[in-house]
């Protein structure tokens, strides 16, 4: 028998059941990242009226029909986006060309209709879901974690996995679960890339809320031994102390990866989450740091190490395009979100996570551009750091 310690995970459809507070309430109006796309879009702001820097940067961001209607990019700037605007950032972790993907971070930017604001949320990576069927990959569909959607739909017979199909299935699937309609950007950020933005910039200042001990590193950055036999690595291990620190490219992508209690974080995946909300918040700071932004070649290597790590799918917007249109975002006004949730259980055995009933509420104030309300109104969403 299938349980849960929190509500629905899988596909809301027309929100059946129990009826929500927030539903009826007139609208009153109607915001990378993962990681990177929160830094490459408000860090393109820097580019205006510097056209050869910004051809050179529009030039290293990789292009990819991620939402399966082949609108890959723009032949001509834009400034005609609108909010409010939903773009999903998803980063990757590929061991090689030839492993289908799985989406290791899974992130929703919402910028409400005024785009002087925007709220930065994550889906567990271990989400239980419905995975609607793909015939691209020759998928039927089934129940699994979400981060499978990207890997199922990335397959191609006979050929090497493509992460934009992936892509697409699993923005398929997280518009299922979270009502939202249409994406209005996307991006995939290959996390390998993030050491080379990092170094770019000189490291990255940020707090660390706890101790954190590294299960992948050992102080010097090299990779720790396997343990014999399986189960674990040995050796030395890096540490992240509590309190303000600077990280060089090697241990900021380290630190974002621990998610065991044994490492230091006790909230599993949830905190997981929150230190790589946290990490994206700390690079978009860096990014507007003068030492960044008044220095045009310091500025050039970062922007350029950021494309090289970045595919962008603006919908016929280029990255600069949403750089423009979002440039009185700064990261002071990114709010990020928590949505809690529990583990679900089949017969004593682990499947993934359920979101707590309450979530349902907040994609409903997301939908009606209702979350300044209901972010008062539950304070425990507010991602804090």
């Amino acid at each position: 028998m299938l349980v849960g310690k929190a509500g629905r995970g899988g596909k809301r459809g027309k929100r059946g059941g129990k009826s929500s507070v927030w539903r009826g309430v007139p609208r009153w109006a109607q915001l990378c990242t993962i990681f990177g796309v929160v830094l490459m879009m408000l860090s393109g702001t820097s580019l205006v009226g510097a056209e050869a820097l910004m051809a050179r940067y529009e030039g290293a961001v990789g292009k990819a029909d991620l939402f399966g209607d082949q609108a890959a990019g723009a032949a001509e700037r834009k400034s005609d986006i609108k909010g409010p605007l939903n773009i999903l950032l998803v980063g990757i972790d590929p061991r090689n060309e030839t492993t289908p993907p799985l989406a290791d971070a899974i992130m929703v930017l919402h910028v409400p209709e005024e785009m002087d604001r925007a709220y930065l949320f994550s889906l567990p990576r271990d989400l239980y879901v419905q995975i609607p069927p793909f015939r691209k990959a020759g998928f039927n569909g089934t129940t699994s974690k979400l981060n499978d959607a990207m890997s199922f739909g990335s397959r191609v017979p006979g050929e090497k996995p493509d992460p934009a199909r992936g892509f697409e299935l699993l923005a398929t699937t997280v518009q299922n679960v979270t009502g939202i309609k249409r994406f209005d950007a996307g991006a995939i950020i290959n996390f390998s890339g993030f050491q080379k933005i990092v170094d770019a910039m000189g490291g990255v200042t940020m707090n660390i809320e706890r101790e954190v001990r590294s299960r992948h590193r050992e102080p010097d950055g090299k990779h720790r031994q396997g343990r014999p036999g399986g189960g674990g690595y040995v050796g030395p291990q890096a540490v992240y102390p509590k309190g303000k620190q600077h990280l060089k490219g090697w241990q900021a992508l380290d630190y974002v990866r621990q998610r065991y209690a044994e490492n230091g974080v006790p909230d599993g995946d949830y905190g997981r989450q929150r230190h790589q909300q946290q990490f994206v918040k700390a690079m978009a700071s860096q990014a507007f740091s003068a030492d960044v932004v008044t220095n045009p070649v310091k500025l050039d290597r970062v922007l350029r190490a950021a494309g090289e790590s970045l595919i962008f799918n603006g919908r016929g917007h280029s990255v600069v395009d949403f750089g423009l249109a979002l440039k009185d975002i700064r990261p002071g006004n990114i709010q990020m979100i928590k949505l809690p949730g529990g583990g679900v259980f089949d017969n004593g055995k682990y499947r993934g996570e359920r979101f707590e009933p309450a979530v349902e509420d907040f994609f409903v104030a997301l939908e009606r551009n209702l979350l300044d309300p209901f972010l008062l109104e539950h304070p425990k969403f507010v991602n804090k750091g």
